[in-house]
């Protein structure tokens, strides 16, 4: 059985398992170098001030896969759009674990104020295209050529789902850690 919970700095060696064959191997991220524990543990602790930052764990706390979501831009004006990344162990594909790491990411977010979720999508990566239509996105644009990694141009394609209303009037996003 597995359960999601926060993630934790000392889990960010585990993370990093998970993360460098996305970097080494595909072109789902277009980092190109992996990351150190340090760095990785300061991502987490910028990206959990604000944001949900999600393992899946399972019976033995073995971190199965991890979700998070980070603001879309630095302007003001993008303080209600995040957007969401998710990391499977490519042992555990096809579990419904995706299903369940973004289900509680979107509540958090929702419960947060956020208004529109962004997904910035590889155009090799049919598999996160679907995933993410099935759960309400919508293709919202594709940039040509735009990254290029193992010697080859890549497009990427946005999709964007909408958590809460547009309101003339915002309020200031919760913070994730002052949330209950």
């Amino acid at each position: 059985m597995t359960r999601i919970r926060r993630v934790t700095e000392d889990d960010a060696p585990a993370l990093l398992n998970i993360y460098a064959p996305y970097i080494t191997d595909t072109t789902i991220t277009f980092e190109d170098v992996i990351p150190s524990v340090e760095n990785f543990k300061q991502r987490i602790r910028d990206i959990s001030e604000n944001f949900p930052y999600l393992v899946a764990v399972d019976d033995d706390n073995k971190i199965l896969g991890y979700a998070y979501a980070h603001l879309y831009g630095p302007r003001a004006a993008y303080a209600w759009t995040v957007e969401a990344s998710i990391y499977i162990d490519k042992n555990y594909k096809g579990h419904g674990l995706g299903t369940r790491l973004y289900q509680k990411l979107e509540d958090i977010l929702k419960k947060q104020g956020v208004v529109n979720l962004m997904a910035c999508i590889t155009e090799e990566n049919a598999n996160s295209i679907k995933f993410h239509e099935k759960r309400g996105y919508k293709e919202v644009g594709t940039f040509h050529k735009v990254g290029f990694k193992f010697n080859r141009w890549l497009d990427v394609t946005w999709l964007q789902k909408d958590l809460n209303d547009c309101p003339q009037e915002m309020s200031p996003i919760i913070p994730w850690k002052k949330l209950d």
